[in-house]
């Protein structure tokens, strides 16, 4: 990363931190770092966005590891909640996503990416019609002749991606960072399609 793109990746996390409050549960202690990766990994989700401090969350609610949600009376190990604009996370789990790079198992990017995705459907911001734009697009592609199929077939994405449309974009997101070149060898037509989504030529060609 070039000084100048380190400079605008740092400015970014910085404002996110000013922006969204941050809340331990569970006896969890919020310290700096945990503010710097909670932050990063949202800005190097959204860093081709021109419009990333979005308002669809508030709040950052952290628990040492697994907790239990008022939601649906289960245990997670994070969540997005609209709601009451929050987004909830283990820090035992989100930590887990970052020791191992390359399993597809991101908690952070995943929740970070349901965050995104009910903004830029609901939101006219230019960001937001870049993105909405895009996940037309990624559906009409999921609707043509066996290409679910293909996508079941390969395994490539874990089972869990096909619950619905928002579990679907949240592991596809977590695929994108975490295995880019599986990716886009994989399913091209689809890994284009989300870097359109976010923005992320201009994150390549700055």
């Amino acid at each position: 990363m070039s000084d100048k793109r380190k400079e605008y990746f740092e400015h970014r996390a910085a404002a996110f931190i000013v922006k969204y409050q941050f809340i331990g549960k569970g006896g969890f202690v919020v310290t700096d770092q945990a503010k710097v990766l909670v932050s990063a990994t949202f800005v190097m989700l959204t860093f081709g966005m021109r419009h990333y401090l979005i308002n669809v969350f508030d709040k950052i609610i952290i628990y040492p590891e697994l907790y239990f949600s008022t939601v649906n009376q289960e245990f997670h190990k994070g969540e997005f909640n609209p709601r009451v604009k929050a987004l909830v996370f283990s820090w035992k789990d989100f930590q887990e996503g970052f020791y191992f790079e390359n399993d597809n198992l991101n908690l952070g990017l995943h929740e970070f990416g349901h965050a995104l995705h009910f903004h830029g459907l609901k939101s006219r911001d230019q960001s937001s019609i870049v993105f909405s734009d895009a996940y037309v697009n990624m559906q009409e592609y999921l609707v043509q002749p066996n290409v679910l199929n293909q996508l079941v077939t390969s395994k490539y994405f874990r089972i869990y991606a096909y619950t619905n449309q928002a579990e679907f974009l949240a592991v596809v997101l977590e695929h994108f960072f975490e295995t880019p070149q599986n990716f886009k060898k994989e399913f091209p037509e689809l890994y284009n399609n989300v870097k359109i989504m976010i923005n992320y030529y201009e994150r390549e060609n700055t």
